[in-house]
């Protein structure tokens, strides 16, 4: 008997990898494939002479949604390694924070359309025309611009997303980052939705508490200047005050959940104005009312309150099942759809107003993957969109620092973080050890530090692992912990003005009186809470008998590692 020839586990890998591929796309089994007459459709009967074929049945695709972003090619990241390793970082004016609508989002650039479609269309042939339209439009794009657009989405599934949310909405709610709002008001998009759509549009100021009130006031007039018909209403999930320098503890959300979010009321009023009587919204503004009046409750009285049927489970994702033709406020009903980039707080947004965690969130972008309605009242509904990265022209460094970019995906997140370091004196924030070379930091430099700070050694050599602790450096930036607040243009010159505008004082207040105080722990085992930060909580106050320890006048690093601070 022939002796069995050995199946190695590379080969089984190759072999469940072909496997994958065969279920992802229309193609038959192999001959000597077992599975195939039990994969889905593969006992289907053939067709008889002279008939045409049956379609090819749709296929589970686990990744149909993912976000599917461009990158650089491997010539440009070992040139930006090295950049990395040997070119110093100077420290940039706070003018260099100022950033210019225009340089983001250029004349030109448009995002994908749907194409004209109708209910006489078949399944495919509307499926054919969005593929076709898609197309041409990557290809207008690259012939424009010549590789000058930063990466944006490819994956036309989620483009088919926001055209579905567009569609049913009545007023469009496009979710902004207080940090960096220029990044996420893509023109084209505005004037698509006021000019084309005629439908309402809100901007919401989100992360609100992430950026200075004076800057966020500056914000907010000059999006008012550049789209007029618009509503700019500040938001943010959990309040807080004024944030000092230097580096931030994460922010944990205390035992109010998401009834203590500031903006819902202003973003009911924004709404009313621009529905004028047509729907009624009395029952939004007593959900509201009776939310303030029960917010020192407990938080399973409070998720009686709000009710267990506010989801209509609409999570089809078939984008051939076109919708209904859009009639506003249709059945007295207001739509309310939330769009816009990915980690920019859409589902956060939604859970505030909810009032519960109606839907899921992540520090990761791309954590929704199709659009989800809940009723937020009998007679408001609420769509959450998957976030998407529009076409521009934006610093691939800035999509990274906003959370645009997964930063698990960055093959080199170097030039992301001397970016940051060019703009925020990180060294002194992390309190990070000169490098030997006395000439100045390089963002590898920043790395090396930060990683021989925290202990991240690599598996087998045990050397330092500078690209964990770049990507540990990008995560604080995203979570706001280190915080880069961009610039509207000429701020700088009228920095005392906006500081002193009663729009500013106004929003200062707001954030003080949303501020919850004393936050309750962390339940135990939550993701990302660090012992440093229980040993520090954990020593403010002193026990009955013991002596209250001198505050020292320094920062304290919550990350400080090993007492080397005290070296």
């Amino acid at each position: 008997m022939p002796r069995k020839r050995p199946f190695s586990a590379k080969r089984k890998k190759q072999q469940l990898r072909d496997r994958r591929e065969r279920k992802r796309s229309d193609a038959p089994a192999a001959p000597d494939s077992g599975s195939g007459s039990r994969e889905r459709g593969g006992d289907a009967a053939p067709a008889e002479p002279g008939e045409p074929a049956p379609p090819a049945p749709r296929r589970h695709d686990p990744g149909r949604f993912r976000l599917q972003l461009g990158g650089p090619r491997a010539e440009a990241l070992a040139r930006r390694r090295r950049r990395a390793q040997e070119e110093l970082l100077e420290p940039l004016p706070e003018a260099a924070l100022e950033l210019d609508p225009d340089t983001v989002y250029g004349p030109g650039l448009d995002f994908p359309r749907r194409p004209p479609w109708s209910f006489a269309m078949s399944p495919e042939e509307l499926r054919v025309r969005e593929e076709a339209a898609f197309g041409t439009f990557l290809r207008a794009l690259d012939t424009q611009d010549g590789g000058d657009v930063a990466p944006f989405e490819h994956n036309l599934e989620t483009w088919r997303q926001l055209w579905r949310v567009l569609e049913m909405s009545d007023i469009v709610l496009l979710i902004t980052d207080a940090r960096h709002p220029v990044l996420n008001v893509p023109p084209a998009l505005a004037a698509h939705v006021t000019q084309e759509l005629g439908k309402g549009l809100v901007l919401i100021l989100n992360k609100v508490d992430l950026a200075p009130p004076a800057v966020a006031t500056a914000w907010t007039h000059l999006l008012c200047r550049r789209v007029p018909t618009a509503r700019v209403v500040p938001f943010t999930s959990a309040p807080q005050r004024a944030p000092p320098a230097g580096l931030q503890r994460r922010h944990r959300r205390g035992g109010g959940g998401w009834s203590q979010a500031l903006g819902p009321r202003q973003l009911l009023e924004a709404c009313e104005s621009i529905v004028g009587g047509e729907v009624d919204l009395s029952s939004w503004r007593a959900r509201l009312e009776r939310a303030e009046e029960e917010e020192e409750e407990d938080e399973e009285q409070r998720q009686e309150t709000a009710g267990a049927g506010d989801s209509d489970g609409d999570s089809d994702s078939d984008p051939a099942s076109g919708p209904r033709q859009w009639q506003r406020y249709r059945g007295g009903v207001l739509t309310l759809g939330c769009v816009g980039l990915p980690n920019a707080g859409k589902s956060s947004v939604i859970n505030a107003l909810v009032g519960r965690s109606a839907v899921s969130v992540s520090r990761a972008p791309g954590r929704t993957r199709y659009f989800q309605t809940h009723f937020l009242t009998p007679r408001v509904r609420l769509c959450d969109c998957p976030g998407l990265v529009f076409p521009s022209r934006a610093p691939p460094e800035l999509q990274v620092l906003a959370g645009v970019y997964p930063i698990s995906q960055l093959q080199e997140p170097y030039t992301a973080v001397g970016f940051l370091a060019a703009r925020l004196p990180l060294p002194a924030l992390l309190q990070l050890r000169p490098p030997s070379n006395a000439a100045g930091w390089t963002a590898w430099d920043l790395c090396e530090a930060w990683a021989e700070k925290r202990g991240y050694k690599t598996a087998r050599a045990a050397r330092n692992d500078v690209y964990r602790a770049a990507n540990s450096i990008l995560r604080l930036a995203a979570e706001g912990r280190l915080r880069l607040c961009l610039r509207p243009p000429g701020y700088t010159a009228q920095k005392d003005l906006w500081e002193l505008h009663p729009e500013t004082a106004a929003l200062a207040e707001l954030l003080e009186q949303g501020d919850p105080g004393v936050r309750g722990p962390a339940p135990p085992g939550e993701e990302g809470s660090s012992s440093e930060e229980e040993e520090s909580d954990s020593g403010e106050e002193a026990g009955p008998g013991e002596a209250t320890p001198p505050r020292s006048t320094a920062p304290l690093n919550p990350f400080a590692v090993l007492g080397e601070d005290e070296c």
